[in-house]
């Protein structure tokens, strides 16, 4: 019986997060005064990327299921020719997998822990897993190329890891 190794959830940091994408939040380095000082603007904290036609970003809203824990990490997927970035809109926090690309598969996964002010912008061909909502229902507002089904990769793991339901 081959048992399932349990991934360790980390913390969401931009620099344990750096290899995989931007940390989307207020970061106060980046912070502009704006409208008469009635506003304050965080600047450039990700860019989104398209490659290749069609050239076209698109706004979306995801609406999230709840994983159930323990939760199995049975694949990963990329987006060749986009960034793909997901901004919570319901005020919860939420689980983030990537992996490194190991000759075109990807590698043991990496699992954070995005709070409820952070979103993420996954680089072109990043493995990641999809969405995984914890708690309740939960929306995203979701930045990526149009036309996904011609940037889509998913891999299969033979054996898929485990995590376990995070604590506070």
């Amino acid at each position: 019986m081959i048992l399932n190794e349990v991934l360790k959830i980390l913390p969401l940091t931009k620099s344990a997060f750096a290899p995989y994408g931007d940390v989307i939040e207020a970061d106060p380095s980046t912070m502009r005064l704006i409208n008469n000082g009635t506003t304050e603007r965080y600047h450039g904290l990700a860019e989104p990327i398209v490659v290749g036609a069609p050239e076209r970003l698109i706004f979306n809203i995801f609406r999230g299921q709840p994983r159930q824990f323990p939760y199995e990490v049975g694949m990963m997927e990329r987006h060749p020719y986009g960034s793909q970035s997901f901004v919570p809109l319901s005020g919860r926090p939420f689980l983030v997998g990537v992996s490194d690309d190991e000759g075109g598969k990807p590698g043991r996964p990496k699992i954070f822990l995005a709070a409820a002010h952070q979103g993420v912008n996954y680089f072109a061909k990043t493995w990641h897993h999809p969405l995984m909502v914890l708690g309740d229902v939960s929306d995203f507002l979701v930045v990526d190329r149009d036309n996904t089904a011609a940037n889509l990769e998913e891999f299969f793991f033979d054996t898929p890891y485990q995590i376990s339901e995070p604590t506070a």
